[in-house]
């Protein structure tokens, strides 16, 4: 009978050192870095109406948003000197057609509030 009770406090001493063990290796991971929100609205130059579908991104790494019904986008990315957006019309055939347009962001706090104006095509 002791022999069983110490045989169980030894398996579950191993098992949850097994367990700690594997969160120190593949735990969550911690984002050490200064993010970016990078927020705003997308329009019409001629008609000032909001655009749907819209693509804005960062050129440097795969972040994307598109915008909602409203024109609105939102998205954190990672802060650097400067950070180029990129905003494209990839859906024309739905919502018009538009020309691309980018901007680069060089003096930013941790919020970038964008109204973003494209022409039509």
């Amino acid at each position: 009978m002791k022999r069983n009770w110490v045989r169980n406090i030894i398996r579950g001493l191993s098992f949850t050192s097994v367990l700690f063990v594997f969160q120190a290796c593949y735990g969550s991971p911690q984002d050490f870095g200064a993010d970016v929100l990078i927020e705003g609205q997308v329009k019409s130059k001629t008609s000032g109406l909001a655009i749907q579908g819209i693509k804005v991104s960062v050129a440097y790494n795969m972040q994307y948003e598109f915008t909602d019904y409203n024109g609105r986008f939102a998205f954190y990315t990672e802060k650097a000197d400067n950070i180029k957006i990129l905003v494209e019309d990839v859906d024309s055939a739905q919502n018009g057609a538009f020309r691309n347009a980018d901007t680069v962001l060089t003096d930013f706090d941790d919020r970038v509030i964008l109204d973003i104006v494209l022409d039509e095509i």
